[in-house]
Order: C-alpha cells, then sequence, then structure tokens
C-alpha cells in the first residue's frame, strides 16, 4: 500500500501547477492581438509612422485636391473606405493620396474589396492637373480574382490581386477572397521595387533599367513617358475604381 502512496505522488510532482501556468500564458500570447491602426513599440523603435489612426482623414487628400473628398470616400468601422458609385469609374470621389512624397520606404496596410470590386495602390507617382494619376504611377493592383473580368484580362494575370499592373503577374498568386483581409508590403528602394503580398513576395523588379523601359515599350504604357520615366520622389495613393474597398492598418517607414 505505501508503495501505491509514493508513486501517486511521484506523478503529481511530475506535473507541477507551474507547466500549467505556462501553457496558459503561452494561449493568452496567441490570443491576444494588436489593435488595428496602432503601432507597436517595436515598430517606433524601427522607424514607422502610422498614415491612418482609424478616425479621421488626416494626412490624405484628393489627387489635385486641397482637401478630402466630400463625397465617394468615409472613415468607417477603423478603415477608409471608397464607395461603389454604381457607375464603375464615373461618379465618386476620385483617387486620394498621402499628402507627402516618399523616395525610398516600405509601405504596409491591409485592404478587402467587395464581390467584383477593383481598386489599386498607387505610388512614385507625379500630381499634374488633368492627368490622372494612372499615367505617371506604378500600380499594385486590388482585385476580387474570382468575378472581376480584369482577372482575365492582360497576360498571365497581370491584371490580377498583387501584380504590377498590366506588366508583372503576382506568383505566387495567394490574394484571399472578396470580403477578407490582405496584408501588402510595397518596398521602394534606389529603383528596386517589390510587392509582398499574405507573408510572400510576389513581384520584384527594377525602375528605369533597359528592362523595365523595354518593358513598357511592349504595353499600354508605351507612350506615357511621365509612366518610362517614374518619378524618384512621389505619391502614395489610394484608387476610387468605382468599387467598394476598404483599407486600414496604413503605416509606412522611409528608408
Amino acid at each position: 500500500m505505501v508503495s501505491f502512496i509514493m508513486m501517486g505522488l511521484i506523478m503529481l510532482s511530475c506535473n507541477p501547477k507551474t507547466d500549467n501556468k505556462e501553457e496558459n500564458a503561452n494561449v493568452k500570447k496567441d490570443i491576444v492581438k494588436q489593435e488595428i491602426n496602432t503601432l507597436t513599440q517595436q515598430e517606433i523603435d524601427e522607424g514607422w509612422v502610422l498614415i491612418f489612426d482609424g478616425k479621421t482623414s488626416n494626412n490624405f487628400r484628393g489627387y489635385n485636391k486641397d482637401s478630402f473628398p466630400e463625397k465617394g470616400w468615409v472613415i468607417e468601422n477603423g478603415t477608409i473606405q471608397c464607395l461603389s458609385s454604381g457607375k464603375g469609374e464615373a461618379g465618386g470621389g476620385g483617387d486620394i493620396i498621402i499628402d507627402k512624397k516618399y523616395k525610398n520606404f516600405e509601405l504596409s496596410l491591409e485592404w478587402k474589396v467587395s464581390e467584383g470590386g477593383n481598386s489599386g495602390i498607387f505610388y512614385l507617382a507625379r500630381e499634374t492637373e488633368g492627368i490622372p494619376i494612372w499615367k505617371s504611377s506604378p500600380e499594385m493592383q486590388i482585385l476580387d480574382n474570382a468575378k472581376h473580368p480584369d482577372a482575365k484580362l492582360g497576360k498571365d494575370g497581370n491584371r490580377q490581386a498583387g501584380a504590377l499592373y498590366d506588366l508583372i503577374p503576382a506568383v505566387p498568386q495567394n490574394a484571399k477572397p472578396a470580403g477578407e483581409w490582405n496584408k501588402i508590403n510595397i518596398l521602394v528602394y534606389n529603383g528596386t521595387v517589390v510587392h509582398t503580398m499574405n507573408g510572400e513576395n510576389v513581384v520584384e523588379y527594377h525602375l528605369w533599367t533597359q528592362d523595365w523601359k523595354d518593358m513598357c515599350a511592349n504595353s499600354k504604357f508605351k507612350d506615357w513617358e511621365d509612366f518610362i520615366n517614374t518619378a524618384e520622389n512621389g505619391y502614395i495613393g489610394l484608387q476610387d475604381h468605382g468599387d467598394n474597398v476598404w483599407f486600414r492598418n496604413i503605416k509606412i517607414k522611409e528608408l
């Protein structure tokens, strides 16, 4: 009888309460997530700057405008939302830009799009009166690949989500379905550009090189000098393509 009691005491001693405490602490760490539209102390220390606070349109204005659009865009539920016009690119409030030029940077944000939706993220854009932003700016495509016709146009998927629009497809194509959040990063450094979507590098190219010029020469951009000679220092823009699209967690780090 004594031996059985001793064995029980030994088994209990091999499973101390401290193990359970450690397991519970790890579970809590997994459950706790960073609040949207905030920066961690590590991000602050690394030089990240929060562009969108989730409540106001501060840091944004309309392209070729002095203020944020009065229609077509809303700040709601911690997001900047472009509202559907029901008329495609006609109507709405137009594209918006961050009210500062950037040269070398890393942009991070999350987006989701409605069923059949289309939008984009512009960078190194010029702001020229009478000329739309897309005539001077490379664009990371935002799209519902399942339902929007653009997914089947272009070449080899170069109009699908994450692509350098109409030039380089996103490989792998890992965009999430309409209504789900996608996390992207766009890195620009001395002409090298990398698109990252949902944790994977999907596009890499190099501005102002002969390869870049040759690629543009064989595309619809061949006559757009401001696009071929992309600005070294330009604006970041969010596209109004007439569909519902949401953005949040917009932050940037200058390099």
